[in-house]
């Protein structure tokens, strides 16, 4: 029963009143879904991009923060979360190597690490497309266990903008502003 909910959220959420980049409404529940992912693409990239090559490797690590990811490891687990939500929806195996958790270790510069990103969110934009009408309550194995192609496909919306406002932080402790925040120039 809570599923009706998420449903008619995604839906409203990728129409012409609720996301206003989109200039007509959706035609799919996938075209919803890929609407919103936008979204967090137009944040999350620019948020990558923003942050200094020589400050990739920063992490906090005074109070709370001992252990966390690195600057680099947030991007690269985020791409890596893309393109394996993207084989999921899409059926297929990861076109690319995921290297776990913080993503492949083999990635080590800037410029590799947001063609990685990059790509990752072209992948998935293209798996969203394959939610449609008929399959979008299929089940499908998600890494969670078993879901329905429309649930995964919006956890995979929502994911990176978790990392997304971790980011920020690791940003704002660096002296940037997120370029989201940052007033409109006119």
């Amino acid at each position: 029963m809570r599923r009706k909910p998420l449903l008619l959220f995604f839906l409203l959420l990728g129409s012409t009143a609720f996301v206003p980049a989109q200039t007509t409404p959706a035609k799919t529940p996938g075209a919803a879904i890929a609407s919103s992912l936008k979204i967090v693409e137009h944040d999350f990239v620019p948020a990558a991009e923003a942050m200094p090559a020589d400050k990739y490797d920063f992490a906090p690590t005074g109070g709370e923060f001992k252990g966390v990811r690195t600057f680099a490891q947030q991007v690269k687990h985020v791409a890596s979360a893309n393109y394996m939500f993207g084989s999921v929806l899409l059926g297929e195996k990861p076109p690319v190597e995921g290297g776990g958790e913080n993503g492949p270790a083999t990635l080590k510069t800037k410029a590799e690490i947001m063609k990685y990103l990059e790509d990752s969110f072209a992948y998935l934009d293209k798996a969203m497309a394959s939610v449609t009408d008929k399959n979008a309550l299929e089940p499908i194995n998600s890494p969670e266990g078993k879901s329905s192609r429309l649930s995964l496909a919006s956890f995979a919306v929502a994911h990176p903008f978790d990392h997304y406002g971790q980011m920020v932080v690791y940003l704002r402790m660096n002296g940037i502003i997120p370029p989201s925040s940052r007033p409109e120039s006119k």
